[in-house]
């Protein structure tokens, strides 16, 4: 049903098989209607503008505009936590299996 309504070669102007899917999903779990032309105008756009931020930068750049947005979202004061996943491991084996 679905191959003969989209291509099966994504495009820079279509919606892949898996964008397809994930629209239908929110549309059915959320009882929402999205708008496929409203969708490929957004994609695009998202496009043009990371062109347009990419266009003429080096990776230094890039880099540091990066990390600067990062910063911004990220919560002040939280420092990364390592986890040691070989301790993990052990500690699941030992509590058994967890739920499936």
């Amino acid at each position: 049903m679905l191959r003969n309504r989209r291509p099966t070669t994504p495009s820079l102007a279509s919606i892949s098989l898996e964008e397809e899917l994930t629209l239908l999903r929110v549309e059915l779990m959320y009882g929402l209607r999205v708008s496929r032309e409203a969708y490929l105008r957004r994609k695009m756009e998202e496009r043009e503008e990371v062109v347009r931020r990419m266009h003429h930068r080096d990776a230094q750049a890039m880099l540091a505009d990066l990390r600067r947005r990062l910063d911004k979202v990220k919560p002040q004061g939280d420092a990364p936590r390592v986890i040691d996943l070989r301790t993990r491991r052990h500690l699941r084996s030992v509590d058994g299996p967890g739920p499936a």
